[in-house]
């Protein structure tokens, strides 16, 4: 059986949105909806093979909800992050007990990415 999971986190802005996921992140916008002029946005936006739907519309889903999304080269990925100086984000790579490394990332909404790569041993 062939699984693909689509989470959805809630958003409050479109503009401060866009920013932190496509400028920010590099996900690509996939398509946008409203149901009619001045309705809450919902949003398709992928990148690589990860795909997340964002929407205005109350009750889609509830802020603060967080996800873990494993990442072959969390390095790469994260010096990437911090060579654009984003005011509102800085993260860093934790060692965690559990080996993994993980980087935490907290979107405008207070929704939780948790990008992260199994440690390797000598690491």
């Amino acid at each position: 059986m062939s699984q693909q999971v689509t989470p959805i986190f809630r958003i409050f802005d479109e503009q401060k949105a866009k920013e932190y996921y496509m400028e920010f992140l590099g996900f690509q916008l996939d398509w946008e909806h409203h149901f009619e002029e001045n309705f809450p946005l919902y949003m398709q936006i992928s990148k690589d093979q990860l795909i997340l739907h964002l929407s205005e519309h109350y009750g889609d889903c509830s802020p603060g909800s967080a996800i873990r999304i494993s990442i072959p080269n969390l390095d790469a990925f994260h010096e990437t992050l911090l060579a654009k100086q984003y005011k509102y984000s800085r993260p860093g790579i934790e060692h965690t007990p559990w080996d993994t490394r993980e980087m935490n990332l907290t979107d405008p909404f207070g929704n939780r990415l948790v990008f992260y790569e199994e440690r390797t041993s000598g690491v």
